[in-house]
């Protein structure tokens, strides 16, 4: 689509009560970020209330007409998705604005690749529009959906505002608790700046300004050290309750057992059955599992060993689940597999043939696998002439156990049965013997590619290689999930790959990379990060490396930098490297930190005039050898890794200053 342009929903697809908007972009510098926010229209062009405008701290409309399901990685940058039900939304809403916003000073001109796509229920991509030149603005609305009829269309937008999302949201009438406003001051918001070239169908209308606040609403308030997450959060407590077993050979009854399983199908029967009954008991779990899908907000039920007919002889698929909504049915149908069995094509299939002839919505296949953007885990084939699509999604076991984990420990579900509920089912996932944990197979090629390279046998285009690398991206992915569900924060793999790089042509490209270099290197964005937290597995020394880059601070002097570190990092391991970044040149001074914890000067540069760009600290570790995830596996090595770096270094450290400006804006929004 072109600024300005606008299409009927109903014209490009027959699914659209509801919808999948994703707001995507880049950075150069693969740390830019921006926010998403919603805003529900009257015919005035207000919101009704505040309830009306969707951003980070209230991302979900208790009618189930909007939903901001987060960010996903993608080959170039990240995305944020939104889910939309238009058929809950109120009759009174006319218009639905769908912006993003940065902070601290942040442009939009930063960032590259800025779109706006939208899919149908089914997971189709129905449109894409692209913003080009965003210049010096620090919000943009990048497109709306209104009301024509009984139809719904999309305009493409793209129109800036210079006064972020404070000034974008109170120009649609929503009241902002600003500083002006704190000091008993008239908040006067900025007009929207349009891009340039913007047509005058993209503007809209200009709303007035509120009014000005009485004496009451003028004085300080007491603002939130953090934005609330959860209402009614309920979390079991951090330091564990005395056991009153007798003894330590004692086991606590589960409601979820798994000694009685002795094969895969059993495990796969357990699992579902396990999976299913917890998303069915547990509303915001349930929710959170099949948003992604294009499910609406409605009362789930779950089935299992469910037979349907296919030919000459029934299928029976794992499970089943649909939800109701103002009387309407969503149903999607389970394939699980446990361990490392792979999915089968010919099973998927039928599913898929299946589900388009009695009109449900969606397959789910679940397994330890992790699926990569343009590499599917199955070959299915969608007669596109049928009136009736169905969508194919994939869960891995690894993403089940991170919304798990995030629910319990960082956002609550309001009620203390339910949190126990999600105790046991991640305590059932992560047994041992219930065949759920998530990627755990460097694949066939990991020891002939390892071996090659220690031989320095492998050659430039091996195709062992590139199922190498496909395997360390799963890995990664899997590495972000448990980190992001231990520290209730969003991990991402940062990609430094050029607008709009073809997934395959990346991954072909650090192919090549692996057998002239030996390694295998992966960044990931932690939220509160000072920096982008590195990993690299060279296979030729069998060694991990851990680092992370910290800018130098823009005030103070050298010396005062190095000892503020130093003493950051008291509670951090002796054998830290610590090196110190400087202009122009490949590297400066650099040491152990038990060698400068009395001598932190040794990390200036004996020329006064070079200038310090900034610190990297790094540790090193044993890689395992095996491609499984055992104790002496590559997998379980990189794990650890990861972990004691981030506890022990990254923990330590202090977020930049935006990042904490960021976080004083967004609690006083």
């Amino acid at each position: 689509m072109t600024m300005g342009s606008n299409v009927s929903l109903a014209a490009l697809s027959e699914n659209v009560g509801s919808a999948i908007v994703s707001l995507g972009w880049s950075s150069p510098t693969g740390e830019g970020d921006a926010d998403v926010s919603v805003l529900l229209l009257d015919g005035n062009g207000k919101v009704r209330s505040d309830a009306d405008f969707y951003f980070y701290n209230n991302p979900v409309a208790a009618d189930g007409s909007v939903q901001l399901l987060g960010k996903e990685p993608t080959g170039d940058g990240s995305e944020d998705r939104i889910s939309f039900d238009l058929t809950a939304v109120p009759a009174e809403v006319e218009r639905i604005v769908v912006a993003a916003s940065r902070y601290e000073g942040a442009r939009f001109g930063e960032l590259e690749d800025l779109k706006v796509t939208l899919a149908d229920a089914v997971g189709e991509s129905l449109l894409r529009f692209v913003i080009e030149d965003a210049g010096q603005v620090s919000a943009i609305i990048f497109g709306e959906l209104y009301r024509r009829g009984e139809e719904w269309k999309f305009r493409a937008v793209g129109q800036g505002y210079e006064s972020g999302l404070a000034g974008l949201a109170t120009d649609f009438g929503v009241d902002i608790e600003d500083d002006e406003a704190e000091s008993g001051t008239e908040a006067t918001p900025e007009r929207p700046v349009s891009t340039p070239g913007t047509p005058p169908q993209a503007t809209l209308e200009a709303v007035p300004a509120p009014r000005p606040p009485t004496e009451e609403e003028a004085a300080p308030k007491k603002r939130a050290t953090r934005p609330r997450t959860a209402k009614n959060k309920v979390t079991p407590p951090r330091a564990p309750v005395k056991s009153l077993a007798e003894n330590e050979s004692w086991r606590q009854a589960r409601l979820f057992p798994v000694s009685a399983l002795k094969n895969d199908r059993d495990r796969e029967t357990r699992a579902t059955s396990v999976l299913l009954s917890v998303m069915a008991q547990v509303p915001r779990f349930g929710r959170r599992i099949t948003a992604p899908f294009g499910a609406p907000s409605g009362r789930m039920e779950t089935f299992t060993e469910v037979s349907l007919p296919h030919g000459d002889t029934p299928r029976r698929p794992d499970g089943v689940i649909r939800v109701e909504r103002a009387g309407k049915l969503w149903t999607a149908l389970v394939e699980t597999k446990t361990n490392g069995n792979p999915l089968k094509s010919d099973q998927v299939q039928a599913y898929m043939d299946i589900a388009a002839r009695r009109g449900y919505e969606a397959v789910i296949t679940l397994s330890n696998d992790v699926a990569l953007e343009g590499s599917p885990l199955v070959d299915v084939k969608i007669d596109r002439r049928r009136k009736h699509q169905v969508a194919l999604w994939h869960l891995s076991w690894a993403e089940v156990a991170h919304q798990a984990q995030m629910l319990i420990r960082h956002e609550g579900v309001g009620n203390a049965a339910r949190t126990w509920l999600l105790q046991d089912l991640l305590h059932y996932l992560q047994h041992d013997n219930s065949g759920c944990h998530g990627f755990q197979n460097m694949g066939a090629a990991w020891v002939p590619v390892r071996n090659g390279i220690n031989d320095e046998t492998l050659c430039h285009g091996d195709p062992r290689a590139l199922e190498v690398v496909e395997s360390w991206e799963r890995l990664i992915r899997q590495v972000c999930l448990r980190l992001g569900g231990e520290l209730g924060q969003k991990v991402l793999p940062a990609q430094r790959s050029r607008r709009g790089t073809d997934p395959g042509a990346r991954r072909a490209r650090l192919a090549d990379q692996l057998c002239l270099e030996g390694r295998l290197q992966a960044e990931l964005r932690v939220e509160g990060a000072p920096g982008l937290l590195a990993i690299s597995a060279d296979l030729r020394t069998a060694k991990l490396r851990t680092s992370v880059e910290i800018p130098a601070p823009e005030q103070g002097y050298p010396l005062t930098w190095a000892k503020r570190l130093i003493r950051r990092l008291a509670e951090a391991p002796a054998d830290l490297h610590v090196e110190t970044l400087v202009e122009g040149e490949a590297g400066g001074p650099r040491g152990t930190l038990e060698r400068l914890r009395p001598e932190p000067g040794d990390l200036l540069p004996k020329d006064s005039s070079t200038r310090i760009t900034g610190f990297r600290l790094s540790l090193f570790k044993g890689m395992g050898s095996g491609r499984g995830s055992a104790e002496s596996g590559f997998i379980r090595s990189v794990d650890d890794a990861v972990h004691r770096f981030h506890t022990s270094v990254v923990a330590h450290l202090d977020a930049p200053a935006s990042a904490r400006t960021a976080a004083k804006e967004r609690a006083t929004v």
